[in-house]
């Protein structure tokens, strides 16, 4: 049962994988979905007796529900991820690597990288390399504060009518024209800004920078939504060149379930 915004592409995606998978010698329809999602038509189907096993993903109010409901399941909650970088780091690779992941699909997955948490040795150098990729940096505080209010409703949630749009678009709405080649808004801002604290799914990327990695740690930890539904665990991301013993560490304190580097 996709979300209903996005029932077209779901059913198109579906009947792609089916299509494959009939070629492959597969029982026609193998996966189905209902013609119209909706709240009551998923509560139909999560008490329905023969569905033995629930897998949700999205907000806190279905993966609840699916918690809820006595039967096997697996439901991910929000992810707010932040990529870390070090002065250990190869930045240029990490600039790159950042921009192109925090756009893609226009940081509508919850994997994709929500905020930055830098040591300020080499915040400097990860800006410039980013801006000089595909990220225009923001500097205005009113502009900055103006974007907050358009995107966000009451700085505690996104407003959907701006989630999955292009770093283009949301900069024509604060008076700022850039081309296509911009693909990532880029801003430097407190570890309890809005746009540090909620997930967006928007290309605006907040850098928050830090004296050093064991800030960098727990500044990490904070920022980062802990999957409590299922383990505890913290959706993480994580950047760094050569340095093993602090990979190690970082994978000690902050028990990630998804780990890149």
């Amino acid at each position: 049962s996709p979300h209903p915004r996005s029932k077209g592409v779901s059913i198109w995606l579906i009947k792609k994988i089916n299509a494959k998978l009939e070629e492959l010698g597969a029982p026609n329809n193998l996966i189905v979905t209902v013609k119209e999602p909706s709240i009551d038509n998923t509560n139909i189907m999560m008490k329905h007796p023969k569905v033995r096993m629930l897998v949700a993903t999205g907000g806190p109010g279905i993966v609840k529900a699916v918690m809820s409901t006595g039967k096997k399941a697996i439901g991910a909650g929000a992810g707010n991820p932040p990529v870390v970088v070090d002065e250990t780091a190869d930045i240029k690779k990490a600039a790159v690597d950042i921009v192109n992941g925090c756009s893609f699909d226009n940081n509508l997955p919850c994997i994709a990288e929500k905020e930055i948490v830098a040591v300020d040795s080499i915040a400097d150098e990860l800006i410039a390399n980013m801006k000089a990729n595909g990220a225009y940096e923001l500097k205005d505080p009113a502009i900055i504060e103006k974007m907050v209010d358009m995107v966000t409703k009451d700085r505690k949630k996104p407003q959907v009518g701006f989630v999955g749009k292009s770093a283009q678009y949301i900069l024509d709405k604060v008076g700022i024209q850039v081309g296509p080649e911009v693909k990532v808004i880029l801003l430097e801002a407190p570890k309890d800004h809005p746009f540090v604290q909620i997930e967006l799914m928007m290309p605006i990327l907040p850098l928050v920078r830090v004296p050093n990695v064991y800030k960098l740690t727990k500044m990490a930890k904070i920022t980062s939504a802990a999957i409590v539904e299922i383990s505890g665990w913290g959706y993480f991301y994580y950047s760094y060149k050569n340095d093993a013993g602090l990979k190690r560490y970082f994978l000690n304190i902050m028990l990630p379930s998804q780990f890149f580097h």
